[in-house]
């Protein structure tokens, strides 16, 4: 009997090696713009070429300008450089490069399932913590970094410790007004940041069957927040609809020989796991973040714990006891890995539709793609932002997290469908507030935290 990642695990393992660990095989690495040219004239400069270029992928995401109008010039001091250092080396090695300006560009975790990159039963890796996006097409996907991206272009492996295995089973089903977001913010409320420390974690039961492929995304994306080396869902009709005729998927008989290796990706009927963890989906309320790491979060009619440490209240200004709901907020933000996608913006659009943002409320909306944001157009998404007072952007991970760049004013108080609230994640004493987007749009209305199942409720 077999777990899903053991079965992963066994498929790439290379060879065992001496004194614990294992060469495993890499199908795809993924580069962006901040550390990808590092990585590719490290290799050059050793003499080595990339092992297999149609393997390897690059993407400017990052620090790449979200502004309209964009060029190569970004906010962030030299980071000019990192664009065409990275469109340099990425020619010179003969990889793919999704450019600034390409209709395929976008953040890399919204690009490689849009494009068919990822697919079920591979191994993925890119030196980005939530490269585990990506895991909900049943693959093991994980972050690492630039020096390992060179032996996997250089070999096509890595060497890698075997973590422990750990599955969240979801019961029941998401009542109305309650996202896939909401169901990892209550994983990590309930069980801390540092709940799937040395493990690798499948979410499974009938509240993730349920969820689209985008919801499963969202769901995956933020196990990298639970310290878990990847977290992953078992492929199913969802993941081959969704993937059929995507431009890097098998087609004709290539297809129905994957698809008949696919769908026995999935844990076997009484396979062991180190550790087991079940949350009735029924019981999930939205979510937000009270403190400054993800774990540090409660629902949206909840206030701040009696226990909260004096450290992150102080920092992000609220009391003991205080409620969630009604705390004031100067900016809210849609984007980034977790939630840029269409269906995100869709819902999000739906909640804001014929209502405006409060004045002096800083709102930005970023799509996960260039995709993203034409489809979006072309549904006239873009407009029931802009009329409602939301900035429209360029895709990118923009103000996800502060390089040097542009961010939020200093100090002030953001509401974001973004995955991690750390000190500064979003500019200099910002503090950040995590939730979905229908929550995220719901306080932008309301100047305050708010619960998007009044707003949806008039």
């Amino acid at each position: 009997m077999q777990s899903l990642f053991d079965k992963l695990w066994d498929n790439h393992v290379v060879s065992e090696l001496p004194g614990g660990g294992a060469l495993i095989a890499i199908d795809r690495v993924f580069l962006h713009e901040r550390t990808g040219a590092a990585a590719l004239n490290s290799l050059s400069a050793a003499g080595r070429p990339v092992a297999d270029p149609a393997r390897v992928f690059a993407v400017m995401d990052h620090i790449v300008d979200t502004r309209p109008g964009r060029s190569d010039q970004t906010l962030m001091p030299g980071g000019q450089a990192f664009i065409t250092e990275t469109r340099a080396a990425a020619k010179a090695a003969g990889i793919t490069l999704f450019d600034v300006n390409d209709p395929d560009q976008g953040i890399v975790h919204v690009v490689s399932p849009e494009l068919g990159i990822v697919l079920p039963g591979c191994t993925l890796i890119a030196p980005d913590s939530h490269t585990c996006t990506q895991g909900a097409f049943g693959a093991l996907a994980w972050g690492i970094g630039s020096s390992e991206a060179e032996h996997a272009m250089a070999t096509g492996t890595l060497r890698l410790t075997k973590p422990k295995s750990m599955r969240v089973t979801f019961t029941g089903i998401l009542p109305k007004g309650v996202t896939p977001k909401d169901m990892i913010l209550t994983l990590l409320a309930r069980y801390s940041a540092a709940g799937g420390k040395g493990h690798a974690v499948e979410f499974t039961g009938d509240a993730v069957k349920a969820l689209d492929m985008e919801g499963r995304m969202t769901l995956c994306n933020m196990a990298t927040e639970f310290s878990a080396m990847s977290g992953f869902i078992a492929p199913d009709e969802k993941t081959f609809e969704y993937l059929k005729e995507r431009r890097y998927a098998p087609s004709g008989s290539d297809w129905d020989k994957a698809l008949e290796s696919w769908q026995e990706l999935c844990s076997d009927k009484g396979a062991y796991f180190d550790q087991e963890i079940e949350i009735d989906a029924n019981g999930i309320s939205p979510m937000v973040s009270w403190g400054t790491n993800p774990g540090q979060t409660i629902g949206i009619n909840e206030t701040v714990p009696d226990d909260a440490q004096s450290g992150p209240l102080q920092y992000i200004a609220l009391e003991k006891g205080q409620p969630i709901k009604g705390v004031p907020i100067d900016a809210a933000f849609i984007g980034s890995c977790t939630n840029s996608r269409l269906s995100d913006l869709r819902r999000a659009a739906a909640l804001l539709k014929d209502k405006k943002v409060t004045d002096g409320i800083k709102a930005i909306c970023v799509p996960g793609s260039s995709r993203v944001k034409r489809e979006a157009e072309a549904e006239g998404i873009d407009q029931i932002f802009k009329d409602a007072g939301f900035e429209w952007r360029e895709s990118g991970c923009s103000m996800c997290f502060y390089a040097g760049g542009e961010s939020f004013d200093a100090g002030s108080r953001v509401i974001s469908t973004t995955n991690r609230n750390f000190e500064s994640r979003q500019g200099p004493n910002v503090k950040t507030h995590i939730a979905s987007p229908e929550t995220v749009v719901a306080s932008a209305i309301a100047g305050a935290i708010a619960d998007p199942r009044e707003i949806a409720n008039g």
